[in-house]
């Protein structure tokens, strides 16, 4: 059994290592997506694009812009929404697979939405994408070390321990997620829950111009002066 038990550990401490391995190739977000790209072209014909959008906050934005994605037939892999330093707007990060033509088209069908104020097909930027995920495994007190290891590789943190699980939180690429999953799988993982990708390009450029002048969009209701006109990212 011990035998048996120490290959096993072996078997995990390897795939910690590939893990390892894989966040060291990730130093540049921009060109590790480029190679996703080209990847995910040659083998399905279509590539990955990460959108970022800029929308007044009031509520029905998101449900008008996922059904201009639905409406056009494609699958949203991820999408994140929360407020700008602007509390007049929001940021929307899909990701979506589709061809660079297609795309086009959604995304300026996207921009003729009164409340969306820009979106932009940031995929082929410079730009720095994060992802945060708590994992919930199994951990008898035997396994813990080999775990808590595990966990110091990926930069993570122990955010919950009972008496036979553990909940750990990480954050970073999309590849630095799917490769702790894939450590710690042998162990049987019991709940998975990710934020969905968020997004910034590199450098001095921004995705608003003028937030002010872009946020104003049509004339509010009228409203009592008490009350604030805009709704939270919340309402969304």
């Amino acid at each position: 059994m011990l035998k048996t038990g120490g290959r096993a550990g072996n078997d995990r401490v390897r795939a910690s290592r590939q893990g390892d391995a894989s966040m060291a190739t990730q130093s540049s977000p921009g060109s590790s997506t480029s190679t996703a790209r080209a990847a995910d072209s040659r083998n399905t014909g279509r590539i990955r694009h990460v959108l970022s959008a800029l929308v007044q906050n009031q509520p029905g934005v998101l449900a008008q812009v996922s059904g201009m994605f639905a409406s056009r037939g494609f699958n949203i892999d991820s999408l994140a929404v929360g407020e700008t330093e602007n509390p007049r707007l929001s940021r929307m990060t899909f990701v979506v697979m589709g061809d660079d033509r297609h795309l086009e088209q959604v995304r300026k069908q996207l921009e003729k939405l009164v409340p969306v104020v820009k979106v932009l097909d940031i995929s082929r930027e410079d730009f720095v994408e994060r992802d945060l995920m708590l994992i919930k495994i199994k951990a008898p007190a035997g396994e813990r070390p080999e775990i808590q290891s595990l966990v110091q590789i990926f930069r993570g943190r122990i955010v919950d321990v009972s008496p036979d699980q553990m909940m750990i939180e990480i954050s970073g690429q999309e590849k630095k997620i799917e490769a702790f999953i894939e450590a710690v799988r042998l162990y049987g993982i019991l709940e998975v829950a990710r934020t969905g990708r968020i997004a910034l390009v590199r450098g001095t450029g921004h995705l608003e111009d003028d937030p002010d002048d872009l946020a104003a969009g049509p004339e509010p209701e009228a409203a009592d002066d008490d009350e604030p006109a805009v709704q939270g990212h919340s309402e969304l």
